[in-house]
């Protein structure tokens, strides 16, 4: 089945950096797009990322562009997120998501916190 394990996430002080990482299985990973969503309590889901299955595109929206990138290894059937610059207010549990046949898979989350 299909099944997606976030990693990666944790404690940082503003202005520093983590790198998420999504292993997939359970599907022909090289042939899905790929998010990263975050939630936030008591705020609404945000998609702060995708790629293209080949990854040679990228989206972005405006709250985490030019300091997020989303990048994957098809070989390693891996998805990762590399946030730089981080402020208070990308805390969050993130988690990636695949859509396949229009059904929503995704893993639990990693969770990131940004704190002084």
């Amino acid at each position: 089945q299909v099944q997606l394990v976030e990693s990666g996430g944790g404690s940082v002080q503003p202005g520093g950096s983590l790198r998420l990482s999504c292993a997939a299985s359970g599907f022909t990973f090289s042939r899905f797009p790929m998010n990263w969503y975050r939630q936030a309590p008591g705020k609404k889901r945000e998609l702060v990322a995708t790629i293209t299955n080949t990854g040679d595109n990228t989206n972005y929206p405006d709250s985490v562009k030019g300091r997020f990138t989303i990048s994957r290894d098809n070989a390693k059937n891996t998805v990762y997120l590399q946030m730089n610059s981080l402020k208070p207010e990308d805390s969050g549990l993130y988690y990636c998501n695949v859509y396949i046949s229009r059904d929503p898979y995704r893993g639990q989350g990693t969770q990131v916190t940004v704190s002084s």
